[in-house]
């Protein structure tokens, strides 16, 4: 592993917080109950998942806690701090990465850039931020498309710039919207075993959201389920695989 994964530059320290908590979150769009009273805990050195059919309200429970969606009620604690009224970007100085369902690339910069310009924009400076990329790129298999514009790359590379730059900076928790959407079951394996690593090599609990339950229960150590903007489970793994719930919203569908 190259050390420019860990060895982040002076000045600029590896987020710490050892768990990141959503307490009775409820988020209403004019009238509309997108979550209800969901609560969860993500621990550091862990891999979360979160699932549900589609319209169950995971993406807006994952924007409620990236700063991206204020709840109309409860809140998001990061370390037991409160983080209501931060932004974003606080979030993500404080450790919280994420990727998107749609990549975000800037699709006419390289994908080298791409990494480097949230390593920048994090505080490194340009040579160390090109360096930490490309050690990013190498880890999640793409050095070899470093110099390509990020608008000719397939789909499923893009998802993996997206691990990249979330991974930056060496977050304490980082939360994964959908990435093996469109993947082989080749490619699926590799990034089963990129996802593995993480807690692993930085230290850094994973949320992740996810249809393949291939995937789901190949890596978790555990999962919440949401349904209609509820939880209707979480447990274990074979837990989730058995309950009957889970079977009737969403594995059932899986056929």
């Amino acid at each position: 592993m190259n050390d420019a994964l860990h060895d982040l530059p002076p000045g600029i320290a590896q987020a710490q917080a050892a768990e990141l908590v959503a307490e009775s979150i409820v988020v209403q769009f004019q009238g509309l109950m997108a979550i209800s009273d969901v609560s969860l805990k993500v621990e550091r050195h862990e891999i979360f998942g979160l699932i549900g059919p589609n319209g169950a309200g995971k993406t807006t429970l994952v924007n409620c806690l990236t700063g991206f969606q204020r709840p109309s009620t409860g809140r998001v604690l990061l370390a037991g701090e409160d983080t209501t009224g931060w932004r974003p970007d606080k979030f993500r100085k404080q450790g919280i990465a994420r990727t998107f369902q749609a990549g975000r690339l800037f699709r006419d910069m390289t994908v080298a850039e791409n990494v480097e310009v949230t390593a920048l924009g994090l505080g490194m400076s340009r040579r160390a931020a090109h360096e930490h990329a490309m050690a990013m790129l190498a880890w999640v298999g793409l050095a070899d498309k470093a110099d390509a514009v990020a608008g000719t790359l397939p789909y499923t590379d893009e998802r993996r710039v997206g691990i990249a730059r979330a991974m930056v900076m060496s977050p304490a928790f980082v939360l994964l919207d959908e990435p093996a959407a469109g993947m082989s079951d080749a490619e699926c394996d590799d990034l089963m075993h990129t996802i593995v690593a993480i807690p692993k090599e930085f230290t850094c609990g994973v949320l992740l959201i996810e249809h393949n339950m291939g995937v789901i229960m190949g890596v978790c150590d555990r999962i919440h389920v949401l349904d209609g903007g509820r939880t209707i489970a979480q447990g274990l793994p074979a837990e989730i695989r058995s309950d009957a719930n889970v079977i009737s919203a969403y594995l059932g569908m899986e056929g």
